[in-house]
């Protein structure tokens, strides 16, 4: 494993490339003329985007491979571009509250009668009115929100097509391979004939993207409801997501590895928008054990 003691996750595009990438994410409110609604949490797809490069290279990928990987996990969330906090946040809580799986593969496994593909189509048929009787008015843009996390895979392709010539025009070589990373949390199964490399730089941008969302401060508690982040809960869901195959043992150990060496306490303090205590510093330095 390449040694990365006292040296950051780093940045590998320039940062008039990251400003052009980032702007993708601005999205026409659907309302407001003229109005642009601004993309939802930059930072943490530039946090995740730096964790991820790191992993990558720690676990030998090439570095022209990981200067394309990285602009793909910056873009990773471009399937929310348009996302409505308040709305999302809304449709997101609710059906939290009520036991209501949130991603395509957990949703089919409780209506395997759904087609595949059309996940948002089944929710909207089997709660838009539970929806509508608590309030939340299930409009276009209402379903588009659900459309962002039950349909990722659709929205994400629209989104890549109408973002393709501009990605083009930045100089940036798109290859097929980084729009299935992109897709590998919510669909796991997209990638099960895929080159070995392809998988695990799929299973890098999950882990860190993961790890950065627990550490999130904002995201805590616009998608989650939650008030506190914890590293127990970070690392928790990342086994979780092992036991499940989600996630392999080779890409676990070299993330807790380089936890543990410090590499991701700037990005995680940085998300959670405090400093750890001294015990949280004490139990990341014994992550590798």
């Amino acid at each position: 494993m390449n040694s990365f003691a006292h040296r950051p996750a780093p940045l590998l595009v320039s940062r008039t490339l990251l400003s052009r990438l980032m702007r993708l994410y601005d999205y026409p409110h659907p309302a407001h003329d003229g109005r642009i609604i601004r993309g939802y949490d930059r930072p943490h797809a530039v946090r995740t985007a730096r964790m991820c490069a790191t992993v990558a290279t720690a676990l030998g990928h090439e570095a022209e491979r990981v200067y394309q990987y990285q602009i793909a996990c910056l873009l990773h969330d471009l399937g929310r571009a348009g996302l409505d906090r308040r709305l999302f946040g809304k449709i997101w809580s609710w059906a939290k509250e009520r036991g209501i799986p949130t991603r395509p593969r957990e949703w089919r496994a409780i209506h395997p009668e759904t087609v595949y593909g059309r996940e948002t189509e089944s929710f909207l048929r089997c709660y838009g009115r539970d929806l509508e009787a608590d309030g939340i008015a299930m409009t276009s843009w209402a379903k588009e929100q659900v459309e962002m996390r039950l349909g990722y895979s659709r929205r994400l392709a629209r989104r890549l097509r109408t973002a393709r010539p501009a990605i083009k025009k930045m100089g940036v070589t798109w290859a097929p391979w980084m729009q299935q990373v992109m897709l590998y949390y919510y669909y796991p199964e997209k990638l099960a004939s895929a080159k070995p490399w392809i998988r695990q730089l799929a299973e890098i941008l999950v882990a860190c993207e993961q790890f950065e969302a627990y550490s999130n401060q904002r995201r805590g508690r616009d998608y989650y409801v939650r008030k506190k982040e914890t590293l127990v809960d970070a690392f928790a869901y990342l086994e979780k997501l092992q036991q499940e195959g989600v996630l392999s043992g080779a890409v676990m150990g070299t993330l807790r590895q380089l936890t543990a060496h410090g590499e991701f306490d700037a990005i995680l303090e940085e998300a959670r928008g405090c400093a750890f205590t001294r015990g949280e510093r004490r139990a990341l330095r014994a992550m590798e054990s």
